[in-house]
């Protein structure tokens, strides 16, 4: 019989170690997912957290600034002589140019291109990369314009409001109030100078919106700075007039270019400073550069014989004449180291005021000669010249005034009839304000001055010489070569100048013709400084060419200023009676 073999168990026996090994290594599994969890939640929330608080902000906070417009400058009299106008701007969004298919029709864009005056291509090539989000089109573009690009109805092709600087006077004002580039900043004239001030801090508000578009959260309010109003010296109806008179003047006798200043002798505000030529700042599309230049103070030229009568004033500092002196100018020249000094004619013996009427380079050379180099130079520089004004002004001229220590008799002698020198014309309006407020020196300002705020002045020469002085003036214009400048009603002190212009080498055929002088005399008011550069043909003298102007300008300014007139003993009155007729 057989015996059948027992089968065995193939049931495997789990070894209690291995069923814990499994355990510990699930339960190292999530022990290790949730540390990384924790620490990569500690790394963004600790370590580095900006990223994810920039994204989140970036869909939550919105900004809305609040614009502030550019300063305005205001003449003495509140009148504007630079404003910001609100215009369009026209911008695109690409992105959205693309989503909306908006560059399909072509024809819209070439309308766009045509009155924008630029290359279609060359337009729609700004809006090709559909990443972008803003792209500038045309930078503040008339109402006329803006109101086309909206019955365009471009997509992507939006409007928003910007300001543009106006000049309401336009070239009367040019140089001196400057203008500002497309985006608002002073770059030329009081527009560069006083930039800061005229420019605000826009402010904003900062909020948190949600999903569906409502406010959360005020995060902040940035209250906005207000700009400064720019008030000026300047007087507006003296800046137009004394600008008709200079560009009338220029034309008329095809002169390069010419400048006049006036400047009140109490205060030392500067009340007008015009240039010709000139330029529109509204429209600077075709200006050229010589026409932007303010030559009333960067130009200095050598300023002939108006320096006179500070030598004259210099001898009487220094004692080294009397006001009724009489100086030999026979035989009307001489010979300095070699070189010489003459008057047109042999005047003989001539008092200190007739050297004045006549311009006497003899005499003027004799007075300096006496006074001596050092006394000449320091009245020079008590009066402003080889400094600045003080009128704060971007491109100001200092002029030339040398001070060595060796000087020859023949460079004195040029010295006091205006060469070796030179000065600006708004230096020549200072100098001879310092005359007519009897010696007083006082900086200039472009900014008015209140009353009780004046500038503190410093008497720089005696009075009694400065009235001195005044009255010879006085008389260089009532009989002298000056008579071409005199104003009817008035009491006008003055001198001519005329200077024939340095080049290499020596001095060339050219001219600068100026008049610098002050009224009325009885109770001086303003001083007033012509300079013509260069005028054509044969009329080059300051009695000729400036002297007319200035008696035109301060003509028309005094009366503007209402001055009640000192010297009726030259004006016809005439009195209407009560039947028509003059009585």
């Amino acid at each position: 019989m057989a015996v059948t073999p027992r089968k065995r168990s193939t049931k495997k026996i789990v070894q209690p170690h291995l069923g814990q090994g499994r355990f510990y290594f699930a339960l190292f599994v999530l022990f290790a997912v949730f540390a990384s969890l924790v620490a990569r939640a500690a790394y963004i929330q600790v370590v580095e957290p900006e990223q994810l608080i920039y994204e989140g902000d970036r869909r939550s906070l919105r900004v809305d600034p609040t614009e502030v417009q550019r300063g305005t400058i205001v003449d003495r009299h509140g009148r504007e002589l630079a404003v910001s106008v609100p215009v369009q701007t026209v911008w695109a969004d690409p992105k959205r140019i693309h989503e909306k298919q908006g560059l399909v029709n072509r024809e819209r864009w070439l309308a766009l291109a045509e009155v924008f005056r630029t290359d279609v291509d060359e337009l729609m090539a700004r809006v090709e990369d559909p990443s972008r989000r803003f792209v500038y089109l045309e930078r503040k573009v008339t109402p006329a314009v803006a109101d086309y690009v909206r019955q365009l109805g471009i997509p992507g092709v939006y409007l928003k409001t910007e300001s543009r600087r106006f000049y309401p006077v336009g070239e009367i004002a040019a140089h001196l109030v400057g203008f500002t580039d497309i985006d608002g900043r002073g770059i030329e004239g009081l527009e560069a100078a006083y930039n800061e001030v005229l420019t605000g801090k826009p402010g904003e508000r900062l909020y948190r919106k949600d999903a569906q578009g409502r406010v959360v959260e005020e995060v902040r309010v940035t209250a906005a700075e207000q700009p400064q109003q720019l008030t000026l010296s300047i007087d507006q109806r003296l800046q137009s007039l004394a600008y008709a008179e200079l560009k009338k003047a220029v034309r008329y006798h095809q002169a390069t270019s010419g400048s006049a200043v006036i400047v009140d002798v109490d205060t030392g505000e500067v009340l007008a400073m015009v240039n010709s030529p000139s330029f529109n700042p509204n429209n600077r599309a075709d200006l050229q550069p010589h026409r932007m230049r303010n030559r009333a103070i960067t130009d200095a030229y050598e300023p002939g014989s108006t320096m006179k009568p500070l030598v004259v004033l210099a001898g009487l500092e220094a004692g080294a004449i009397r006001q009724d002196e009489v100086i030999d100018t026979s035989p009307g020249w001489m010979r300095i180291g070699g070189r010489r000094v003459s008057d047109p004619i042999n005047r003989g013996e001539q008092s200190i005021t007739e050297i004045l009427q006549n311009s006497s380079n003899m005499g003027s050379s004799k007075i300096a000669l006496r006074t001596g180099v050092e006394q000449l130079l320091a009245t020079y520089a008590a009066v402003g010249l080889g400094n600045d004004t003080g009128i704060g002004m971007i491109g100001e001229s200092y002029g030339v005034l040398q001070h060595r220590t060796r000087w020859s008799d023949f460079e004195i002698a040029t010295l006091s009839f205006g060469y070796g020198l030179t000065a600006t014309t708004l230096q020549l309006a200072q100098a001879y304000s310092v005359i007519a407020n009897g010696g007083v020196y006082r900086p200039l300002t472009i900014q008015r001055r209140e009353e009780g705020n004046l500038m503190p002045g410093t008497q720089v020469v005696k009075r009694e010489n400065a009235e001195a002085v005044l009255h010879m003036l006085e008389q260089v214009v009532a009989d002298g070569s000056a008579k071409n400048a005199r104003v009817q009603g008035y009491r006008v002190a003055g001198k001519t100048g005329t200077a024939r212009k340095a080049v290499a080498g020596g001095y060339g055929d050219e001219y600068v013709t100026l008049f610098a002088g002050v009224a009325p005399v009885s109770d001086p008011r303003i001083a007033v400084v012509v300079t013509v550069n260069e005028p054509s043909g044969d009329d080059y003298y300051g009695s000729t060419v400036s002297a007319p102007i200035f008696a035109e300008i301060v003509g028309d300014a005094l009366r503007a200023m209402n001055v009640p007139p000192d010297h009726l003993e030259d004006t016809q009155l005439r009195v209407a009676g009560f039947a028509g007729g003059a009585q």
